[in-house]
């Protein structure tokens, strides 16, 4: 069984190793190698310049307030979103009142079509849900401030994406929207998964909800959650937050760069200004940004498995 193991698995993994090799480690190697050079990106010429693009990095303010909206998005967005994710999951699974003749543990009445009504942003492409949510914000006709027109509070018409204090909550808000539903419905698989009598001999002793969540669904769901976690913040720090910024607010980054985030002041500096080598040293701040929040999630987040 042994013979011709090594050839076996070396020919597996060959291709896609070699394909990711090609496609993804040696566009980081080619960016770190010219984030030290002086390259346009519209030029075949260039020379070395050595850190001088890393000193200009550490002294540009717009960098370090991309920087902190940057953390501030792979710090919240995660929080908030996994923990409604947890709550509608565990609500539409184990969060009902047990009905006669049914079995102890159950979900709330309706819980699959609020499967599908959390899932349903899913079925949208982010720039339609930004280019939704920018015409909500509108400040004079749109939906938000027109509601508040109705009920009677049209003395509070905030600008929402035009005040350099709220743009930034506004484009989290729509963040969370657009991606909660697809959390809840791998949440709802991984708790579906978990033995009903677990729930059924807590319920026995006495536990409520809340108790069965923390002591019995949380634990089991660990792994899950923490997978989760890690894949929500480096959506939060990559192509999501990139998509939602460019689409909805002002400059795009505005007002004031109060919005900019590290992956659009990458694209800014790139095909804009024309300054690829100083984004390719904003792309590996990037870079070691992303590695370190994993790192650190994966850390904070070890534990021992728990098996049913």
């Amino acid at each position: 069984m042994q013979h011709g193991k090594y050839r076996f698995i070396v020919g597996f993994l060959a291709v896609p190793l070699g394909l990711y090799a090609l496609f993804v480690v040696w566009p980081f190697i080619q960016s770190i190698y010219y984030s030290f050079t002086d390259w346009t990106g519209l030029s075949p010429e260039f020379k070395m310049v050595g850190v001088d693009n890393y000193t200009r990095m550490f002294h540009d303010d717009i960098f370090w307030k991309s920087l902190w909206h940057s953390l501030l998005f792979a710090l919240l967005l995660p929080l908030v979103t996994i923990s409604l994710a947890l709550f509608f999951a565990f609500m539409i699974n184990a969060g009902g009142r047990r009905r006669k003749g049914g079995p102890a543990v159950t979900g709330v009445r309706g819980s699959s079509f609020y499967k599908i009504v959390y899932f349903f942003p899913q079925v949208l492409s982010i720039a339609i849900v930004a280019l939704l949510f920018a015409f909500a914000y509108n400040p004079d006709s749109g939906a938000i401030n027109s509601l508040l027109r109705g009920i009677g509070l049209g003395s509070v018409q905030p600008l929402w994406l035009g005040d350099p204090n709220l743009a930034l909550w506004c484009v989290m808000a729509v963040l969370v929207w657009s991606t909660v539903g697809f959390f809840v419905v791998l949440f709802s698989a991984g708790m579906a998964s978990i033995p009903a009598d677990l729930y059924e001999a807590a319920l026995l002793d006495g536990a409520g909800r809340a108790g069965t969540f923390f002591r019995i669904t949380l634990p089991l769901l660990w792994d899950t959650v923490q997978s989760g976690w890690v894949y929500m913040g480096i959506l939060a720090l990559g192509a999501e937050s990139f998509a939602v910024v460019q689409i909805m607010t002002t400059g795009p980054g505005g007002p004031d760069y109060s919005t900019t985030v590290l992956v659009l002041y990458v694209y800014q500096k790139a095909f804009r200004d024309g300054q690829a080598a100083y984004a390719t040293t904003i792309g590996v701040a990037l870079l070691v940004v992303t590695l370190l929040f994993a790192a650190v999630v994966m850390r904070l987040g070890r534990r021992e498995r728990l098996e049913f």
